[in-house]
């Protein structure tokens, strides 16, 4: 018996890197899965892998800076499966700016991608779990930032702070209906857009990974592996009655001082 056996999944931003670690570890445990992204051939190339481990999984594009588009990746999973049992919130945007360098344009696509785009898809998902009188389960994928963060960060952590308030004010106004709504704040993470980001903004070379696990406390950063465990332990029937948290992954300790 796997955590998942037989609930149906959707991952949101969940071509590539933590999203695309989060639809492996589901499938592993014996979930049917859905999976989003803007691009397609990321998203279609996933779902083959997973098909051809045995999985079973659809590819639903979208651009989820848009709010209907977003509810319909919820749509689009019930006309698949049937229904949604379980939603994970992945899709972030980390492009940087300061609170006097911001734009209001730049502060927007932040608003729509880490913060708009999951309310309205746990908008659609709890309301097709009220509509089949159904518990569920949803993660939020938030960042350890949320609560301060870096300088040049500051449209980023407006956006994810507001996400960690609406996961705590979702799961506490859906507790009766048995929709647990958990989240994780997850630190400095080895990914494919990480890589892109630190090229980009940080001018890194090569080897940015083995300077930055210099730098932490465990000698190397997380994986999205490792991530993907913990969010199909929250998605899953053994994290028990836990809803309204709003978890720190992180090898930093907040509020620790030196």
């Amino acid at each position: 018996m796997g955590l998942l056996d037989d609930k149906v999944v959707l991952v949101n931003g969940g071509s590539q890197g933590v999203g695309a670690a989060v639809a492996r570890a589901a499938v592993g445990e014996g979930a049917l899965v859905a999976v989003t992204g803007r691009r397609r051939e990321p998203g279609e190339a996933l779902v083959a892998e997973l098909a051809a481990a045995g999985g079973k999984a659809v590819f639903v594009q979208a651009d989820l800076a848009d709010a209907e588009q977003a509810r319909a990746s919820v749509a689009e999973t019930v006309a698949a499966y049937g229904r949604v049992d379980c939603l994970v919130n992945s899709a972030g945007l980390t492009s940087r700016g300061t609170l006097l360098d911001t734009s209001p344009e730049l502060f927007d696509q932040h608003i729509a991608i880490n913060l708009r785009a999951p309310f309205f898809a746990m908008q659609a998902a709890v309301a097709d779990m009220l509509s089949r009188a159904a518990p569920g389960t949803i993660v939020n994928v938030i960042t350890s930032s949320a609560h301060g963060g870096q300088s040049f960060l500051a449209p980023y952590v407006a956006a994810k702070a507001g996400l960690m308030g609406l996961t705590r004010n979702a799961a506490h106004a859906h507790r009766f209906d048995r929709i647990r709504i958990n989240g994780l704040n997850i630190g400095w993470t080895a990914t494919e857009g990480e890589d892109a980001t630190q090229r980009a903004f940080h001018g890194a070379g090569d080897d940015w990974r083995e300077q930055a696990a210099a730098r932490l406390p465990m000698g190397r950063l997380g994986r999205p592996d490792e991530i993907a465990d913990f969010v199909v332990l929250l998605l899953s029937d053994r994290s028990g009655v836990v809803t309204g948290s709003v978890i720190d992954w992180d090898q930093n300790v907040l509020g620790g001082l030196d």
